[in-house]
């Protein structure tokens, strides 16, 4: 008898079978319980080893013994006409069925239902292959989507923030395709964790359709399950897995942002893919480090020591630089730091920060805004961060021709000090105009709602000004936005629920009393005045403040925000902070244009008026 016919009889090659599949079974069950727990990855690779070696040992064993009625026996004891291998074998065949059809379940499972279960949506899948579109508000663009954040389904350490990373690489691509309306960063991601359901998400941020999906890594291994939904009626427009390992990912990332666009119908030739594929930093590691950055950044300014909160954002976007020095966005978010080195320098804040450091932050946020402008990922991204670099510089000459170039730039880009230098120059009818589009890009974004609130204002609209900031204290409330509704409550003379507002939304106590002052200088009631302006300085201490000028003027104490006007006008860095400060006092002229010669020299090269608007009216303030 050949060995193989010998094999056959004993039941071997069966056994063998079935222990491979079960094996697999095995597996793949331990993998998905593993990563559920979080058990590190050795543990999974631990059991596959166990179950190759196991796979000797159980054959040795199907050819050493065989089943017989009173139980297993070696096979060499075993009188061959009372062998049962035969009906043995018929049993193992069933097993192998039974555990094939368990193996394609699970498989059928793992590729296509997985996806939905890690990204949860609340409609029932028994959607028709052709619904009816849902009626959608008629302002709302057909082709808008909003990338909600991927799900980390794994919870290594930095999990969290590589699946951050990979929804904002997707989102970015998507973005450079200018018949896509794409929701910004900040009003996806503020669903990060949140059960809502996806019609009520795209209602909030004004789209039709919604991309989710969740990442599970394991050590190099990288399942991302990506699905494109038309939010009206839940229907799936398209749906994949991709497995693949961490060092592809950004090829993921281009292939999921391409098939999106594709259901889109948006028609993608080589020029659109090459700018999708530039618009990102191209980097996994580099990525995940930013996100870490980022987290860093926003903390930061809830910080009461924001420069030293701001040292450790910088750290990791110094590591991000130095691998992706392209990526323009984070050479504006690592000049934050330099910038409030330098305000706080010019109003008097106590900070741990050297002379040295003072000394170079100046050149430092100017050369992160020329890598902004060098890198930037569009025309009007770069009309921003030329903007933005000539009033850091102190280059005013022609710096009305850069509003008009930035006002009427296409995209959702923001800049950042692009309103600071709008208001005082007096387009806050065109910005007005222009923040429709910006909220419309980033509906959750409260800068965007407290801009459009300050546009309003200084353009002459208390009215519009508070219905604004009403709006948007609801959808995207921010201790910013709460101040800039005191103003334009005081602005319709509601004193009484300004203070209000005051007293249940201002957690600073400075900030909170700087805003008694405003209200009472309002009443034009001097007593009030007098107690909150003392109450002010005894909360601030020795310490300077950004506020000291602006609470002064509001009081009417001409020579007093005259003299710290003055002071700061002698720092290099004090025409900046005093435009900045002219900005937030929505007072006409906090202080004499003559008492600030530098500024006065460089606000004279603008061709600009001076004084500005005054659209906050402050009784006491007579000049």
């Amino acid at each position: 008898m050949s060995l193989y016919a010998e094999l056959r009889r004993r039941n071997v090659i069966r056994v063998a079978a079935a222990y491979v599949v079960t094996a697999w079974v095995i597996a793949q069950v331990a993998e998905f319980a593993f990563e559920t727990f979080g058990a590190p990855d050795w543990t999974l690779k631990a059991l596959v080893v166990v179950l190759v070696l196991a796979l000797p040992l159980v054959l040795i064993f199907a050819w050493v013994f065989e089943m017989t009625p009173e139980g297993l026996k070696r096979e060499k004891e075993v009188d061959r006409s009372e062998s049962i291998t035969p009906q043995t074998g018929h049993k193992l065949d069933r097993t192998i069925i039974v555990v094939l059809l368990i193996a394609l379940a699970w498989f059928a499972w793992d590729k296509f239902g997985a996806g939905d279960d890690a990204a949860p949506s609340p409609v029932a899948e028994e959607a028709t292959p052709d619904p009816m579109p849902a009626s959608d508000p008629v302002d709302v663009v057909d082709k808008s989507v909003a990338v909600l954040p991927f799900i980390a389904m794994s919870n290594g350490p930095d999990d969290e923030y590589f699946a951050d990373g990979l929804t904002e690489e997707i989102l970015n691509s998507l973005a450079q395709l200018p018949e896509l309306l794409v929701t910004a960063r900040t009003s996806a991601f503020s669903f990060k964790g949140r059960d809502v359901p996806v019609q009520e998400i795209a209602a909030t941020l004004g789209v039709r359709h919604i991309v989710e999906g969740s990442v599970r890594r394991s050590g190099e291994r990288l399942r991302v399950t990506a699905q494109l939904i038309r939010a009206g009626d839940g229907f799936h427009l398209w749906s994949e897995n991709f497995d693949s390992s961490s060092e592809d990912a950004i090829s993921v990332q281009e292939n999921i942002a391409e098939r999106i666009a594709l259901a889109l119908d948006v028609v993608l030739d080589e020029d659109k893919r090459t700018v999708m594929r530039r618009a990102g930093l191209r980097d996994v590691e580099a990525f995940t480090i930013y996100q870490k950055g980022v987290a860093a950044l926003y903390a930061a300014h809830g910080d009461a020591d924001i420069v030293s909160a701001l040292r450790g954002a910088n750290a990791y976007f110094d590591r991000v630089i130095e691998r992706a020095p392209e990526f323009a966005q984070v050479h504006v978010d690592h000049s934050d730091l330099f910038i409030h080195m330098l305000t706080n320098d010019v109003v008097g804040v106590n900070q741990d920060a050297t002379e040295e450091e003072l000394q170079a932050a100046l050149p430092a946020a100017i050369e992160d805004y020329r890598a902004a402008t060098r890198y930037a990922p569009s025309d009007a991204a770069r009309a921003m961060a030329e903007l933005d670099l000539a009033f850091l510089v102190g280059n005013w000459r022609g710096i009305e021709g850069r509003l008009e170039t930035a006002l009427n730039a296409e995209g959702c880009a923001a800049g950042n000090w692009f309103p600071v230098v709008v208001f005082v120059s007096g387009h806050a009818g065109e910005f007005l105009d222009l923040s429709q589009r910006l909220l419309s890009c980033d509906p959750l974004r409260s800068l965007s709602w407290l801009d459009a609130t300050r546009a309003a204002l200084w353009d002459g609209d208390p009215g519009e000004a508070l219905r604004i900031a009403r709006e948007g204290i609801d959808v995207a409330p921010s201790e910013w936005l709460s101040m800039a509704l005191v103003r334009a409550l005081v602005a319709n003379g509601l004193n009484d629920e300004a203070r209000t507002t005051i007293e249940s939304r201002i957690r600073g106590p400075v900030l909170a009393t700087a805003l008694q002052v405003l209200v009472a200088a309002h009443d034009a009631d001097s007593a009030s005045t007098t107690h909150w302006l003392q109450r002010y300085s005894e909360e601030k201490g020795d310490a300077g403040n950004f506020l000291d000028i602006i609470v002064e003027a509001w009081t009417g104490n001409r020579d007093a925000a005259n003299r710290i006007a003055a002071r700061y006008d002698e720092h290099h860095f004090g025409p900046v902070a005093l435009w900045t400060i002219a900005n937030w006092c929505t007072c006409g002229a906090p202080w004499d244009l003559e008492a600030t010669p530098n500024f006065a020299a460089k606000f004279r090269e603008t061709g600009l008026q001076w004084p500005p608007p005054k659209p906050l009216p402050v009784p006491l303030k007579t000049w």
